[in-house]
């Protein structure tokens, strides 16, 4: 019996000795793959699309209620005291105090400080520093974030290093999940036995007892699912972990992978991410109270959740108080306070992707220059055109624009969504390209469809003035055009345009054609001209649908996409440049290198003379002409624009601009049924709201003329040099400064000798 207790012992100490050469051997190869694992990238962070910067400086015109949203959606918080942290604001009368976060864009960095901005009627009069009373001339706000990448698991991250964690919330997660992190090597053995007993009694796994390290072990490499063998491997990988860091090393690593709870359909992981989705915080700026909230969390994060029940929240944060003072890392003051702290919570805003139209635009330049992969991984920062608040205006302005349509004529409802009355919005900074905010359509979520730079549509008498602007070598603005019927033979047909409504005048200059929108002398100009020299000048906006050659072109009888013609009246209010519709600023890797920039891009496609004097008839046309109900609407600074209806209203058209900013509004069905509508009933009040939302960008300057014009009194029947008192009904014109009306009105007067003379030694010269 002895013997074989022995040879039993024997065998035991031998499998035992196996054994532990077995788990060491395990336990090494684990301690290989985690290096690799946590030595590469460690999480797959996503791409973060960002919205413009936005400028502030004495002068500029905000719209309180906007700027204050603006300064939450970047996270900035209201605070009733003066402003002390970063990322805190406080509006006071006629000021607004804010204590400006960090920014970090590429080549630049600037640390936060606290400002105080002066206003008054809507405006900045003065900014100044609140520690030192420095002036300052100019103030960058952070941009916004507008989309993410995901990836699979769609996670949220915004990882921070262990040193940027404050020690109330490393304390509290301690106290909450494993008080014995520094003294033990990756297993607490009272755990693992009160885990076991609590098991055995149940007859199944409903306790763990896992350490931080065996949490982070379970997140980073293995399923949730409760195993015993997925529980063993839990266990070696702890201790590998434990055997290859330093205890900060790992406590890093898990509060920047733990879940902390959802938004929406994508999940909030790490510290960093929990303290802005929580409390609008960075994880430096938390309290003692916010920091044990959040570790409460870890338990249950949709079960202690803030934002779905209050009092179960509070009352586990204060469980996690209170062994934080059992475990000496607070006193009975700190606790006392803490405990009697009221949560308050930044307001759930669940995650959506704004802007969805203008994010296509930018997706698909950017899955042109980088893999999925790439973008749903590598956590790229990446800089756009946006304004979030112009962006906001035209979408609200819009969608109000076409239930008014709707509730003023009810033959334009549909009770189908997809079929209902559709509309698109661009706008741009004229002299950059940057595209402000972009509407593509009613719905996105009825319809992707972006007619903003899809839609091939009509633009009707808003192609006017690109056709006139190609005819200034051969015309001037006073020239005469005829306005009376006549009938043109196209391809063996007749074809006789006609005028939207009856027109006295027998003739029109070309800016009063362009006033009034006559058709009959649009088309008497382009045919003098010649219609395939126009088309083939044409051809210099970059119109990628085909113009062809035909009297009707001058009437917006081809199709164009919106943004092109957006672009093509940004060269009237750019001194002739056609600048490139520019969405995508940078791409910037997460060391802060430039990965893509992206340029203006700038072309001259008419003299500045040219673009001024196309200007100048289109403000004529806001003042006195088809865009003169704007001023209905409050618009009292200077505005140039066209509006435009194609045949049987099927589009309504209103293109403007000022020196600061142009907007393209486009209403329409997608099946071209008729709006009963002109442009300046349909689209002209949705511009009006949509600019009269955006004092930032209004100036108020006037267009001012270049050197290449100069002025000179004509007359208005005649469109020739007036003649003295003779001729009775006399204006002040722009023209071009090589081509001036050269002779004198032949109807009330005929020149002097001197004047003849004159004129003879001009051409002699010229």
């Amino acid at each position: 019996m002895i013997f074989w207790i022995k040879r039993l012992i024997k065998a035991g100490v031998i499998l035992g000795v196996i054994g532990m050469i077995g788990a060491s051997i395990y336990c090494w190869i684990l301690t290989e793959r985690v290096a690799t694992r946590f030595e590469g990238r460690k999480w797959q962070i996503p791409s973060v699309i960002y919205s413009d910067t936005t400028l502030l400086y004495p002068g500029r015109k905000i719209d309180l209620a906007a700027f204050t949203d603006r300064l939450k959606g970047i996270g900035y918080r209201p605070t009733l005291e003066a402003p002390e942290k970063k990322g805190e604001y406080r509006l006071l009368k006629g000021e607004v105090e804010i204590y400006l976060n960090d920014l970090t864009i590429t080549g630049k960095t600037r640390f936060g400080f606290p400002v105080r901005l002066s206003l008054k009627k809507e405006a900045i009069t003065a900014m100044a520093r609140r520690d030192s009373g420095a002036p300052i001339d100019l103030l960058e706000l952070e941009p916004e974030v507008i989309m993410r990448y995901f990836g699979k698991d769609r996670e949220i991250r915004d990882v921070v290093s262990i040193d940027e964690i404050p020690k109330s919330l490393q304390h509290a997660v301690m106290a909450a999940e494993d008080a014995r992190f520094y003294t033990h090597w990756g297993i607490d053995p009272r755990g693992i036995l009160r885990a076991i007993y609590t098991n055995l009694k149940h007859g199944s796994i409903r306790q763990g007892g896992s350490t931080l390290t065996q949490q982070l072990a379970k997140n980073y490499f293995l399923t949730p699912e409760r195993t015993f063998s997925r529980k063993l491997n839990e266990l070696f990988i702890s201790l590998a972990i434990e055997l290859k860091y330093e205890k900060e090393e790992i406590l890093g690593l898990y509060l920047n992978e733990i879940y902390f709870g959802q938004n929406g359909s994508a999940s909030v992981n790490g510290a960093g991410e929990a303290a802005k989705f929580y409390f609008n915080k960075r994880v430096q700026d938390l309290t003692l109270a916010e920091s044990a909230t959040i570790a409460g969390l870890i338990k249950g994060p949709n079960l202690y959740s803030p934002y779905k029940n209050k009092v179960r929240c509070m009352a586990r944060r204060n469980v996690v108080l209170a062994s934080m003072k059992k475990n000496g890392w607070i006193d009975e003051d700190a606790l006392k306070e803490a405990s009697q702290t009221p949560i308050r919570v930044s307001g759930f805003k669940r995650y959506s992707q704004n802007a969805p139209y203008f994010l296509d635009y930018v997706s698909a330049q950017l899955k042109e220059l980088y893999p999925t992969t790439t973008l749903t991984g590598m956590g790229l920062t990446i800089r756009t055109t946006l304004d979030t608040g112009v962006q906001a205006a035209a979408e609200a302005a819009l969608e109000r624009g076409l239930l008014r349509l709707e509730a003023k004529n009810p033959k334009l409802k549909r009770k189908n969504p997809a079929a209902r009355l559709q509309g698109a919005i661009v706008v741009m900074q004229p002299r950059t390209g940057n595209i402000l905010a972009m509407v593509g359509g009613r719905d996105y979520r009825v319809s992707q469809f972006n007619r903003a730079v899809q839609a091939k549509r009509q633009p009707g008498s808003c192609f006017k003035p690109v056709v006139a602007s190609v005819l200034l070598d051969q015309f001037t603005p006073s020239d005469i055009f005829s306005n009376e019927k006549r009938a043109y033979t196209i391809d063996d047909t007749l074809w006789t345009p006609k005028n939207f409504s009856e027109e006295k005048e027998k003739s029109l200059s070309m800016r009063e054609m362009l006033k009034v929108s006559s058709n009959i002398a649009a088309v008497d100009m382009l045919v003098k001209a010649g219609v395939k020299t126009a088309a083939q000048r044409i051809k210099r906006f970059h119109f990628s649908t085909p113009i062809p050659p035909w009297p009707s072109m001058v009437l917006g009888a081809s199709e164009v996409i919106p943004i092109e013609l957006a672009r093509a009246y940004a060269a009237f209010a750019s001194d002739g440049i056609q600048p490139y519709p520019l969405s995508l600023k940078a791409v910037v890797d997460e060391q802060g290198d430039r990965l893509m920039g992206r340029h203006m891009e700038i072309e001259p496609i008419l003299s500045p003379g040219e673009a001024f004097l196309i200007t100048s008839m289109l403000e004529g046309a806001i003042k006195e002409g088809t865009g003169r109900s704007l001023a209905r609407y409050g618009i009292d600074f200077p505005v140039a624009g066209k509006t435009g209806t194609t045949s049987n209203y099927r589009d309504a058209w209103f293109v403007g601009y000022t020196p600061d900013i142009l907007a393209l509004v486009w209403v329409g069905f997608d099946n071209n049924d008729p709006l009963f509508v002109t442009g300046g009933r349909a689209a002209l009040p949705i511009w009006a709201e949509l600019v009269s939302a955006l004092p930032g960008y209004i100036s108020g300057n006037d267009f001012l003329p270049p050197p290449d014009v100069v002025t000179q009194r004509v007359c208005r029947e005649s469109g020739k040099r007036a003649v003295g008192l003779k001729c009775p009904d006399v204006y002040e014109e722009y023209f071009l400064k090589e081509n001036p009306p050269s002779s004198a009105c032949p109807i009330h007067g005929k020149a002097s000798l001197m004047e003849r003379m004159g004129q003879g030694f001009k051409r002699l010269f010229k």
